[in-house]
């Protein structure tokens, strides 16, 4: 069965090479680390990544640039505040409140927070939702990629986990926590009734 799994994932993984535009590696930020699906880090979050692709360098009409939420103290200080919230008192309903309250729903950091806590909290349809506006923010945002993989997983859908791995790989490789994590829960056996 392990082989099998292997096998599969190494497909998907080489397809995904395959079909993808070559890309540079994006580091996820906040969050939680990966180890196991939600374990609290053992160091304070960093804050999310908000870094954008390079503006061009053509001479039109420059917009005015907002101050980056991860620069905003207050910011930094309610997402670490939330990120407590969830990992260290596992109070998911408050540090929902939290995390809406930061105004930055359209962080990819923070929409996964949200879809995690939504999830822990049994709501797979609004966790889902979440997961998707995380990845709509930022395509590349591992973290999202790993529990929304354990969301697949909950929901009995290993072969969408398997995809959800393969991008893991293709994003940071598979030595990376958020990939092993992932491929540490598709090896168990389907219906152990595990709580990622």
């Amino acid at each position: 069965m392990k082989s099998a799994i292997k096998l599969a994932t190494l497909a998907l993984f080489s397809v995904a090479l395959i079909a993808s535009p070559p890309s540079v590696p994006a580091f996820a930020a906040g969050g939680g680390g990966g180890g196991g699906g939600g374990d609290p880090p053992s160091a304070s979050p960093p804050p999310p990544d908000t870094r954008s692709a390079p503006r061009s360098s053509s001479k039109s009409r420059k917009k005015p640039t907002k101050q980056s939420n991860a620069d905003d103290a207050a910011f930094r200080q309610g997402y670490r505040a939330a990120h407590a919230t969830i990992y260290e008192r596992n109070d998911y309903a408050a540090a929902i409140d939290q995390l809406k309250a930061l105004g930055h729903d359209d962080n990819a950091g923070v929409a996964n927070l949200i879809g995690y806590s939504y999830r822990k909290l049994g709501d797979y349809k609004l966790s889902q939702t979440w997961y998707e506006r995380a990845l709509k923010a930022d395509p590349n945002h591992v973290l999202t990629w790993q529990y929304y993989g354990l969301w697949q997983i909950e929901q009995g859908n290993r072969d969408q986990a398997s995809y959800h791995l393969s991008r893991i790989a293709a994003i940071c490789g598979t030595g990376c926590d958020e990939y092993r994590s992932l491929a540490a829960a598709l090896e168990k056996p389907p219906g152990t009734g595990l709580v990622y």
